[in-house]
C-alpha cells in the first residue's frame, strides 16, 4: 500500500521553507507606465553557483489526479521557477531534506495567477500541470556540469485532493 499525501492550497506562509511564491496579490510595489501597469517587484530570490539566468519554455503533459509520486529531484546549483502562461492551477510537490534524503512530501495546488521559485537544493516535484496547454516560463540557471539530483522513493505516496 502507498502513502496518500492530500493536497493543500499553495500560500506563502506554507511554501516559505521551500521557496517563493509569487502572484499579484495585494497593492503593487509602485506603479510604472504613466500609472497603467503595477509592479510588485522582485518577487523570487533568485540563486546560482555558477553560470546565468535563463528563460526556457516547458511543455508538461497533463496530468490526473490521484497521482502516483515516485521520484524527486533538486538542483544543487541554481534555484528553479516555474511561471505558468495561462491561468490554469498546477500541482507542486516539495520534500524536506534530512542528510541528503528527501523527507516529508507535502502537496500544493496552485490559484489562478500564482507561480512558484524553488530554492536551490530544494527537493521537488517535476513539472506537473493539470490542464492543457501546460505551457511555462522557467528561468533557472544556465551552464556548464550536472545540476540535478534526482531521488527514487522506496515505497511511492498517492497525491489526491
Amino acid at each position: 500500500m502507498s502513502n496518500r499525501i492530500k493536497m493543500q492550497l499553495l500560500t506563502a506562509a506554507a511554501f516559505v521553507p521551500f521557496g517563493d511564491v509569487m502572484d499579484a496579490s495585494g497593492a503593487p510595489d509602485k506603479l510604472i507606465n504613466q500609472g497603467k501597469c503595477g509592479r510588485f517587484h522582485d518577487m523570487a530570490q533568485l540563486d546560482f553557483s555558477d553560470g546565468a539566468a535563463g528563460i526556457s519554455i516547458f511543455q508538461g503533459e497533463v496530468e490526473t489526479l490521484p497521482l502516483t509520486l515516485e521520484m524527486v529531484e533538486r538542483h544543487p546549483d541554481g534555484s528553479q521557477a516555474f511561471v505558468p502562461m495561462s491561468l490554469d492551477p498546477f500541482l507542486v510537490v516539495v520534500a524536506s531534506d534530512e542528510a541528503g534524503v528527501p523527507t516529508n512530501p507535502q502537496a500544493f495546488i496552485t490559484a489562478p495567477g500564482q507561480a512558484i521559485n524553488f530554492h536551490r537544493g530544494t527537493w521537488h516535484g517535476v513539472l506537473t500541470p493539470l490542464s492543457k496547454p501546460g505551457l511555462f516560463a522557467v528561468i533557472d540557471r544556465i551552464g556548464t556540469g550536472a545540476n540535478l539530483q534526482e531521488h527514487w522513493f522506496d515505497k511511492s505516496y498517492i497525491i489526491e485532493r
